[in-house]
């Protein structure tokens, strides 16, 4: 009998990828302690002190790379940030503690705390600033969509690819103003769109699962934090991705310099957002399609949260029951 040995990377033990769960249902449960009350910075700042004092307690050597902000911005994750004990493999890591901070104000759907960690160089270092993006998922030709294509001609080429008409392509888009010519163009082109709030994170992973959730195409301008926690999930599950950085003023490019972005216009694909032995955190803050929101009954905490890992396909659902959540108890 020959044995499968499924030899993996050793720059992320795997025992601490499961301590990486521990960060996102921490601040998950904070910001779930705040859902409904209409405070959006409250839950938000809840969420960031939470999973600051979890990842202090890892023996990493970690730097925050895309965060909620940089250091003028604390008390923010600020882009740069040190985190862990500083005793153990040196990584990156993406964060955006509470994605969906107006969902969570009005306990709405689809709140989720998120993290992405990798060995260090391997996630895109850049300032916090606007990202177009565009990402589809597995079992299409490679280049079957480009961002520097129009929303019509990237409609109709998936539209070939999956052996379907335009019209039963549906796209994923923020409802933002500044989306309105983006969605004229997609149905001009004849597809159906699917608007969300909030949490393009969410929106991207759906790409990936498009025979339940029925979103075939993600499109639009959002925050880059996002677009690489994004591209790192897509990865984890196939897909494809693009993402290209938006500085609309001479200061962001010239922090963009800074931190090594020397083509301001260039377009990124999913394996440059995100690359090597990537895992992806995220714990549901509110019940959404992708996990379920945080619970209390009586003096047990639940949780859901989904770790995904690009080193072996491997995505896991990971339901807790949490008895000694101290200070993390709702409000």
């Amino acid at each position: 009998m020959v044995e499968l040995v499924i030899k993996e990377p050793d720059i992320i033990d795997r025992m601490l990828a499961f301590e990486f769960v521990r960060v996102t249902e921490r601040s998950a449960v904070a910001a779930a302690g705040l859902r409904g009350r209409g405070d959006e910075k409250a839950a938000d700042q809840a969420a960031v002190d939470a999973m600051r004092s979890e990842l202090n307690r890892l023996p990493i050597s970690g730097t925050i790379v895309i965060g909620e902000g940089e250091r003028d911005e604390a008390p923010m994750l600020f882009i740069g940030e040190k985190v862990g004990t500083g005793s153990g493999p040196a990584v990156d890591i993406a964060v955006d503690p509470l994605e969906g901070r107006t969902l969570c104000a009005k306990d709405m759907p689809g709140s989720i705390s998120v993290m992405a960690i990798a060995k260090e160089g391997s996630l895109l270092y850049a300032p916090d600033v606007y990202m177009d993006k565009i990402a589809i998922g597995p079992g299409y030709p490679a280049g079957v969509v480009d961002l520097d294509r129009t929303p019509e001609d990237n409609i109709q080429a998936l539209a070939k690819a999956k052996g379907v008409k335009p019209g039963e392509i549906t796209v994923l888009i923020l409802d933002r103003p500044r989306h309105a010519n983006l969605i004229a163009a997609c149905r001009k082109a004849g597809a159906a769109i699917r608007m969300i709030t909030d949490g393009d994170v969410a929106g991207v992973i759906f790409t990936a699962q498009a025979d339940s959730t029925g979103s075939d195409m993600y499109m639009g301008r959002g925050g880059a934090p996002e677009g690489v926690l994004a591209a790192g999930a897509l990865r984890c599950v196939g897909g494809q991705m693009q993402g290209r950085l938006m500085f609309d003023t001479e200061e962001k490019r010239v922090r963009a310099l800074a931190m090594g972005v020397k083509n301001a216009m260039k377009k990124y694909d999913m394996t440059e957002l995100a690359s090597g032995d990537v895992i992806v955190c995220a714990t549901g803050v509110t019940d959404g399609a992708l996990l379920r929101g945080v619970k209390w009954i009586g003096d047990v905490v639940e949780t859901e949260t989904v770790i995904y890992r690009s080193a072996t396909g491997t995505v896991r659902k990971i339901r807790a029951e949490h008895r000694a959540m101290g200070k993390f108890s709702p409000v």
